[in-house]
């Protein structure tokens, strides 16, 4: 069987009937359990041969599923939480769209929290692996399925890939055969993305000397030093962008998020900054680190402060101390029962095209693709001429 034959038993219907009750399911982070756990039954449909639930820290999960065996190896992979909904409320008050986790459709869209990132990849990770059974094919080699939480970074505490760090912790993910392939189903405008943009997060603090305003000769001007450290900082992001820019992802920079300082009639003692410096795939995140510590060192010599930088993401253990990068390859997931299997049944005639409506993020195929060539605002592919379907 063709994959395009293949391709036509993905139910849209029913993809937005699992976007739609997964949006009504809140995971924003760090409380991603129930969503997991939903992911996890949503696996229990015959198209995968097992999966494992596995909790962390109370209210977190990570899920792993696995169909298949051999090579070529395929990881299929998305995040389970999603950004707060504080303010969505408020915005859309008085409007269809108040509630984020109603799922409403409106003017032929879904409206809700984690929508588009990323619910809707993890819905259409798991209708192509329904696709494929329903043919009554099966994949040739193996696919792999990981759901880890912790990737927004809005939340105290958050963003600093607990999950996936979790998922390497506990054994699940091997590190002797990596996979072939893997895809990310992030809602990148709908285009194939073979790069992924890394960041660093750091604090820094500049502590000088307080003193009463009065005599402020016995002080040490810590917002005055950091003053400088911004102009250092501003400066150093404007070189970063004389850099040639990536193909897909753009320029590097460095960007100040946050500043603290000043107290009530006196020389300010301490300065606080935030940041984060988006880092190329051709970078060294240790280098790019080691600059803005570099920076920070001079300023504060200058300037007769001492200074801290902290980096809190992509990790708290230092840069320079990171154990080497592991490679992710199949899950060893624990079986589970399959229940009696159902015949094959081809889709039924979509809604969607009983309206003429077109899928704004179509589920990824349940074949190979590869680049035909990168652009920036939309990116052609081409069949692979492997098909990755046997039949059974």
């Amino acid at each position: 069987m063709t994959p395009e034959a293949v391709a036509e038993y993905v139910d849209a219907d029913a993809v937005v009937d699992l976007l739609q009750e997964a949006i009504g399911i809140p995971s924003v982070t760090p409380h991603e359990e129930d969503f997991a756990r939903w992911v996890h039954d949503q696996l229990d449909d015959n198209a995968w041969d097992h999966r494992l639930l596995a909790p962390f820290e109370g209210t977190r999960a990570n899920v792993y599923a696995s169909a298949g065996h051999g090579r070529p190896s395929l990881v299929l992979a998305g995040h389970l939480d999603t950004v707060h909904a504080d303010d969505w409320a408020k915005h859309w008050a008085g409007t269809d769209r108040a509630n984020p986790f109603a799922a409403s459709i409106i003017d032929q869209e879904i409206w809700g929290r984690g929508s588009a990132d990323q619910k809707a990849g993890i819905c259409a990770i798991l209708e192509a692996l329904r696709a494929i059974h329903r043919s009554g094919c099966r994949p040739k080699g193996s696919v792999t399925a990981l759901f880890v939480c912790d990737e927004e970074s809005g939340q105290p505490g958050s963003g600093v890939s607990a999950g996936m760090k979790a998922a390497i912790a506990d054994g699940e993910v091997q590190q002797d055969h990596p996979a072939d392939f893997l895809v990310y189903t992030e809602p990148t405008t709908s285009a194939i993305y073979t790069a992924q943009m890394g960041f660093l997060i750091a604090d820094i603090a500049l502590t000088g000397q307080s003193a009463y305003f009065g005599r402020p000769e016995l002080g040490v001007d810590a917002l005055k030093a950091g003053h400088h450290l911004l102009t250092a900082l501003w400066e150093h992001s404007d070189n970063l962008r004389t850099q040639p820019a990536h193909p897909l992802i753009g320029e590097a920079f460095l960007l100040v998020t946050e500043v603290r300082s000043g107290e009530s009639i006196a020389v300010p003692g301490r300065f606080d900054l935030s940041l984060i410096r988006k880092v190329l795939p051709r970078e060294s995140l240790d280098e790019a680190a080691q600059s803005i510590r570099d920076i920070t060192a001079q300023v504060a010599a200058d300037h007769g402060v001492e200074a801290s930088v902290e980096f809190t993401a992509p990790g708290t253990t230092r840069l320079e101390e990171r154990p080497t990068k592991p490679r992710l390859t199949i899950p060893r997931c624990k079986p589970w029962v399959r229940p009696s299997p159902r015949p094959p049944a081809r889709r039924p005639e979509s809604r969607l095209r009983r309206t003429g409506r077109k899928s704004r993020s179509s589920p990824p195929s349940a074949y190979p693709a590869c680049i035909s060539r990168p652009v920036t605002s939309r990116m052609h592919i081409r069949r692979s001429n492997a098909s990755g379907l046997t039949n059974s």
